[in-house]
């Protein structure tokens, strides 16, 4: 066989290669929409019954007043709860996080993170998640699945009064709704960061390859 031979299968073999799934991207995207809408609506209601010494700038909120940014919220919420889902199920269902996400060592987590802060992590492979990625994602999800809990403890405190007591009340489900966005926006902080730093897997989060 022939040296160009070899080189067109290996392009056609590196062009082929789907790093991100189609269905990965679509709720990935959806995903990241219905959270900013929740988290600049979370912010306008926050500032009607803040928690703390501060409030968020309007300008970076939604909703104009609260009973508009309840709207957003909840309009956002079946958004993010259907979607998340159904990423929950097909992350399960395909052995996603599994191969992804699995296994995750304290070892692992220190020896990357010292790469990383010392410029020597790899990113020659998409396809595998280093332990800081592995630690970073998992813990999302769970944070995700709590933000979720709490936000419906909030919202129906009478209805779900088991899960609101599952927190410690109302008022202390107030305080680990606003952690868990907290986390959440720190999350997307530094996933946003990351992507422009490694602008390839950004592109493979739009394109696929």
């Amino acid at each position: 066989m022939s040296a160009v031979t070899v080189s067109d299968e290996q392009a056609t073999s590196t062009k082929a290669k789907v790093i991100q799934p189609a269905w990965v991207r679509a709720l990935h995207w959806t995903n990241a929409f219905a959270m900013v809408l929740m988290i600049m609506s979370g912010w306008q209601i926050y500032n009607a019954s803040p928690l703390f010494g501060f409030t968020f700038s309007s300008s970076i909120t939604l909703g104009g007043w609260l009973g508009g940014a309840l709207l957003w919220h909840f309009a956002a919420m079946w958004l993010l709860m259907v979607n998340g889902l159904i990423y929950l199920v097909m992350g399960l269902v395909t052995g996603r996080f599994r191969k992804k996400l699995l296994p995750i060592t304290p070892e692992g987590v220190i020896s990357d993170t010292k790469a990383a802060l010392t410029g020597k992590l790899s990113h020659a492979d998409l396809t595998k998640y280093n332990q800081v990625q592995k630690l970073l994602y998992a813990g999302v999800i769970i944070v995700g699945i709590l933000i979720v809990l709490s936000g419906l403890a909030i919202w129906k405190p009478v209805q779900f009064q088991y899960l609101t007591a599952l927190f410690g009340g109302y008022d202390a489900a107030r305080y680990v709704h606003f952690f868990c966005m907290a986390a959440i926006v720190a999350f997307m902080v530094v996933h946003v960061v990351l992507a422009l730093l490694v602008p390839k897997s950004l592109r493979a989060m739009i394109i696929g390859r």
